[in-house]
């Protein structure tokens, strides 16, 4: 078994040991504080049939909570907007931000297990940063990940995953995250 303590995610020993030092080389960091690292991650479920039935946001939070190792939070409609039949503080979604050691985890069992489990898997896009070090992707399906039971599965729900780097520019950022072995297909 292992100890909690002594115990740290394959990614971020990674990261530690060799990412650093091929970072700091290739752009000509002056200072290590200057190479960029995982800030957070954060997972976003919006259930658009929440309106209709307020039982799909609870099984979308219990299903983030498994993916994610920790408890997702129900997201709330603001003001309410009639033609969406939306009142205000009515339940619409559940999230998740991820940090330290459960963020490394996560972004693992991303890459290496949920990632190619995708149907008709070609990569990620290379263009889905925000300008500032910041990437964003989704899936269409929650069930890749091996903490669903398919069995129990009753709705396909989609999941937005941000992943928020210190980078400043978004070439440093997909260098971070292709150290990181994150497939791009550009």
């Amino acid at each position: 078994m292992l100890d909690a303590a002594t115990y740290t995610p394959r990614l971020k020993t990674l990261y530690k040991d060799t990412i650093r030092a091929a970072l700091k080389e290739e752009f000509g960091y002056k200072n290590d504080m200057m190479i960029p690292k995982l800030d957070k991650i954060v997972l976003n479920m919006g259930i658009g049939e929440a309106v209709k039935d307020t039982k799909k946001v609870k099984a979308a939070q219990e299903a983030l909570t498994a993916i994610a190792g920790q408890q997702a939070v129900i997201t709330k409609a603001r003001k309410s907007i009639a033609t969406f039949r939306v009142r205000e503080e009515m339940p619409l979604g559940t999230k998740v931000t991820l940090r330290g050691d459960r963020m490394y985890e996560f972004l693992d069992r991303l890459i290496t297990i949920a990632l190619p489990r995708v149907r008709d898997f070609r990569g990620v896009s290379g263009k889905s940063f925000d300008g500032r070090g910041n990437y964003a992707m989704g899936l269409k399906e929650h069930i890749v990940f091996p903490e669903i039971d398919f069995d129990k599965v009753v709705d396909m729900l989609g999941m937005d995953i941000v992943i928020c780097t210190t980078a400043k520019t978004d070439a440093e950022a997909k260098a971070l995250l292709k150290a990181f072995n994150m497939p791009f297909n550009s």
